[in-house]
């Protein structure tokens, strides 16, 4: 057996999204307490990170980090030290990338995501991009770069090659089927991005649409990690409609044990990633 079969898987889990609203799913969470209640049902499941978003007043996407505090501090009394917290940074067409960039270093989180092509900007430019990285690896910020085509790869990788993003214990996520007609997602939208990559990251893999269990599947019989739930797909892999986040976990949870890999715990992640 392959060693990567040895090797803790970390499922994620992404209850809501930057759109996602009731209208969607009654068990879409909006509020801080939701997403505590939310976090402790899916750590129970199998989940050892969660992807974080926040609602302003009105119940739109929010990178205001009074809120993200008031989130943190919820989930971290429902779950403790046993899930990572990983904000988003995402744009989500409100904000652009300068303000993307100020609200991280402001809130200084243990875990973010960053889509490269949001802050891969003119605004910006490599010696921006070359600071920002350069900060994050030395405050620890533990760092998910998130990858929607093998382009967004590519120049990752040459980012790395000639130094502009530092070395360190990055973390990176691949988006299969984004820009498909229907915004759905097949496991083979995987193979370009394992061919493509080149590095040492860890990788892991999000997907759209009911088939998110079999791509998610698939990542982690390539060795990769996973992240689930609402914000990309409220299905489980019957087609039947998920009664909640959790039950996506669950799905995932099953499958990783199906091919002998260990669930990731928090602390395996932390040790990992040096957060």
């Amino acid at each position: 057996m392959s060693d990567f079969y040895s090797q803790p898987l970390i499922i994620t889990v992404a209850p809501n999204g930057a759109y996602k609203q009731r209208a969607d799913h009654p068990q879409v969470p909006l509020t801080s307490q939701d997403m505590a209640r939310t976090a402790k049902a899916c750590l129970d499941a199998g989940a050892s990170m969660l992807h974080l978003h926040i609602r302003d007043a009105q119940g739109r996407h929010s990178l205001d980090v009074a809120g993200y505090r008031d989130a943190l501090a919820a989930v971290r009394t429902a779950v403790g030290d046993a899930m990572v917290l990983q904000v988003t940074s995402e744009a989500a067409k409100v904000y652009e990338a300068p303000a993307q960039i100020a609200m991280v270093r402001e809130l200084r989180p243990e875990a973010v995501s960053v889509g490269l092509r949001e802050v891969d900007q003119a605004a910006i430019g490599e010696a921006g991009l070359a600071e920002f990285f350069g900060w994050l690896a030395r405050e620890r910020v533990m760092t998910q770069v998130i990858l929607y085509d093998t382009a967004d790869l590519l120049r990752w990788q040459d980012l790395r090659q000639r130094g502009v993003v530092p070395e360190a214990p990055w973390f990176l996520l691949f988006v299969l089927g984004r820009y498909t007609a229907g915004q759905t997602s097949n496991p083979t939208d995987l193979v370009p991005f394992v061919h493509a990559h080149t590095g040492s990251e860890p990788w892991s893999v999000c997907a759209f649409g009911s088939t998110e269990h079999a791509c998610v599947s698939a990542a982690a019989a390539l060795g990769g990690h996973v992240r689930v739930g609402f914000e990309n797909n409220l299905y489980l892999k019957t087609g039947a409609l998920a009664p909640d986040n959790a039950a996506l976990v669950a799905q995932a949870s099953e499958a990783t044990r199906s091919l002998g890999r260990p669930l990731a715990t928090a602390a395996d992640i932390r040790e990992r990633f040096g957060a």
